[in-house]
């Protein structure tokens, strides 16, 4: 496979998604095995799809586990329903869900604050059969602004992702300038300013979007960058996007943040999965 040449990935800017990536491994071992293949820092989707307030010691296991493995949390996302699985997130679902998501918008944010996280990612959440979109979105407005708050009391930032179409059909922002028009109005609403996009380069592929004029676009607006090559969602250099140029590119336009490894490592234990880095 071939790997990275640039200095782009032997700076340790990367953080290890250990929702995707190590998923062999019990929850409470992937920490330990991020900082064994070499990385300093990780972060998560909301590890309790089950539950928005999970018990106190499951929180005070994971992050014992994480300080105990020496890695940073640079991420997290607030609760998102069945993810992976059919949920693309909660806020924007009238009923149970998003009352699930404002219950768990504390406790998330305690437990970043706790390991000194300061990226908070909220999922919009797919549209949901005979609901107007309008209702949904003005929902979704409130729930933002609720979580934009939180992040801001813990110095944090607040997260908006654009998602891909074709494997998030129900899924509202699918294409950067979807995911900023909702950073823009959170922003408004709160006067926070602490909302920022969450450019994920693989979904961003997905939909066919020219990257070059992305980045140079929204470089400014962004909190976040995931990678993950496509087709495929693999690890950089299993398909054909050009990671290294793109990621050059966002340093060139300022961007100066981590940047996630959201991909799957194939069939192979996840360890493995890091041969594209400089040794």
């Amino acid at each position: 496979m071939p790997g990275f040449e640039s200095s782009t990935a032997a700076d340790q800017r990367f953080t290890v998604n250990l929702s995707i990536l190590f998923t062999e491994l019990p929850l409470l071992e992937r920490p330990a095995a991020a900082a064994a293949a070499g990385f300093t820092a990780v972060e998560l989707w909301w590890p309790w799809v089950d539950s928005p307030t999970p018990e106190r010691c499951e929180l005070d296991a994971l992050k014992t586990a994480i300080e105990d493995a020496g890695v940073q949390l640079t991420g997290l996302n607030f609760y998102a329903g069945r993810l992976p699985g059919p949920d693309r997130g909660a806020l924007s679902i009238p009923g149970e869900e998003s009352e699930r998501f404002r219950t768990n918008i504390d406790v998330a944010a305690d437990f970043a604050r706790s390991l000194g996280c300061t990226a908070l990612n909220a999922l919009y959440g797919n549209r949901v059969d005979g609901v107007d979109p309008a209702e949904q979105d003005a929902l979704a407005l409130r729930n933002l602004a609720l979580a934009a708050r939180a992040a801001d009391r813990i110095g944090a930032v607040l997260l908006i992702e654009a998602l891909n179409r074709p494997e998030s059909p129900l899924y509202p922002l699918v294409s950067a300038p979807a995911a900023v028009g909702i950073v823009d109005k959170v922003n408004q609403a709160t006067g926070l300013g602490n909302a920022r996009f969450l450019m994920d380069l693989y979904h961003l592929s997905m939909n066919g979007e020219d990257l070059p004029a992305v980045i140079e676009r929204y470089a400014d607006r962004t909190g976040h960058v995931q990678i993950a090559d496509n087709p495929g969602r693999g690890a950089p250099g299993t398909g054909t996007l050009p990671l290294e140029d793109l990621l050059d590119r966002l340093r060139e336009a300022g961007y100066e943040g981590r940047v996630g490894l959201e991909y799957k490592p194939g069939d192979r234990p996840s360890a493995e999965a890091f041969d594209w880095l400089p040794r």
